[in-house]
C-alpha cells in the first residue's frame, strides 16, 4: 500500500499497524466507524486538492471541495 494512504489511513483511525513488526504489517481498525471513514475521505480530497492548487489550478480544487462538502 502506498505509504501516504497508510499515513492518512493511521491519522483518521482507519487503519492500525501491528506492534514489533518489521516491516509494519497494517489493518483495518474492528472500531473504525463511519466517522473514520468520512475523515479519511476528507483527508485525501484535501490532499488532492493541495496538489491542484500547488499546480495552479485553484478553481478546479475548489469546486472539488464543495463537490464532496469539505469545508475549507
Amino acid at each position: 500500500m502506498n505509504e501516504r494512504i497508510i499515513k492518512l489511513g493511521l491519522e483518521s483511525g482507519m487503519l492500525n499497524y501491528i506492534d514489533n513488526e518489521t516491516p509494519r504489517h497494517y489493518f483495518l481498525c474492528g472500531n473504525a466507524d463511519e466517522q473514520c471513514l468520512e475523515k479519511f475521505a476528507e483527508l485525501i480530497v484535501r490532499e488532492c486538492c493541495q496538489k491542484l492548487e500547488n499546480d495552479g489550478m485553484v478553481e478546479v480544487a475548489m469546486e472539488m471541495k464543495q463537490h464532496f462538502g469539505v469545508e475549507e
